[in-house]
């Protein structure tokens, strides 16, 4: 049988579908390119759709009766925060149009296993003790449109259980950086480590919002996550949804340890050989001090750990910039 990945020619997507691939999987992408290339797919087939569009559905079944796909994984959506305040209604009609579309298809085609990208900005600023873990339990709240998308994708996953017996898990991913291999490197900019990195390509200097956070350095402190063990997650997720007893169907994506934005400009200094000489600025709004994710539950449940460090994630989150410079 074969596993259909949406995405699967973005960054996240082209690691998951390697893997898949290590693993003898068969492996359908479908992508609109939009931030994609196909050349990062491998040997997996390529459907260029439009998850949003309304011959999307029509398109999704199809490919899934022809290629016999069995179960999914969602990774598709548009992904930035600043993005989604700016134009909402473009944003739910993406990823929660596009999802609605892929679970309809889903439903015609008979496919009932289905694991979703969702994200840790469904917590927005979780009303925890100040540097505690985030757990699965913490309430949702996402101060975004792009987090709103996320946590509506998880209510639709459960009202498709309900109403026909889709099988499904959420991953809520938590600051995912590094690359599994040089060639399928971050090919956006707009996270920490690609932003410091073109900086540098541009003999700049990073900028750093705020150092007066209580936090030890007075940065912000994040849970950065391999994109390898993400990937990885991924697979393992898949594999629970053919379990019978199947406790949660949300789980933490991180590492369990922060990092600060000062501890990872450091990293990069060691890593690049380049001396970094940061611009501070005022904090930006809704910015809270600590997001790290308490990893318990896929640990004890799914039996995943993320087995990269910082070192790992800057030393090939470089090594990849300078195989595709000026990205």
């Amino acid at each position: 049988m074969t596993v259909l990945v949406t995405g699967g020619a973005g960054y996240i997507g082209a690691h998951v579908v390697r893997l898949l691939h290590e693993r003898g999987e068969q492996v359908v992408v479908v992508d609109d390119l939009s931030s994609g290339a196909a050349d990062r797919v491998g040997e997996a087939s390529l459907v260029q759709v439009d998850l949003a569009t309304d011959e999307a559905v029509g398109k999704l079944a199809a490919t899934m009766a022809e290629h016999g796909v069995d179960s999914v994984i969602h990774i598709a959506a548009k992904k930035q925060v600043g993005e989604s305040a700016e134009r909402p209604a473009w944003y739910y009609a993406q990823n929660v149009g596009g999802l609605a579309n892929l679970l309809q298809a889903m439903e015609q085609a008979r496919v009932d296993k289905l694991m979703f990208s969702s994200s840790a900005a469904t917590y927005g600023l979780p009303d925890i003790p100040e540097g505690a873990l985030i757990d699965e339990e913490a309430r949702p709240a996402p101060i975004s449109p792009y987090g709103e998308t996320k946590l509506v994708g998880e209510w639709m996953n459960r009202a498709a259980g309900a109403a026909w017996g889709l099988r499904s898990v959420n991953l809520r991913y938590f600051n995912v950086a590094g690359a599994g291999w040089p060639e399928l490197g971050d090919p956006g900019v707009f996270n920490l480590i690609p932003l410091v990195l073109r900086a540098l390509s541009e003999g700049k200097q990073p900028v750093v919002f705020g150092d007066d956070y209580p936090t030890p350095d007075g940065t912000c402190i994040r849970d950065y996550v391999h994109v390898l063990d993400l990937a990885d997650a991924h697979l393992v997720a898949l594999d629970y949804l053919d379990r019978d007893d199947r406790p949660h169907d949300v789980f933490n994506v991180g590492t369990g340890s922060g990092a600060s934005v000062l501890e990872v400009l450091r990293q990069i200094e060691r890593s690049t050989s380049h001396e970094l000489r940061p611009e501070t600025v005022g904090r930006r709004p809704g910015d809270p001090a600590t997001l790290v994710a308490d990893v318990s539950r896929i640990a004890d449940v799914l039996g995943w750990r993320a087995s990269h460090d910082l070192p790992s994630i800057v030393d090939s989150s470089w090594a990849a910039w300078q195989h595709k410079p000026g990205r």
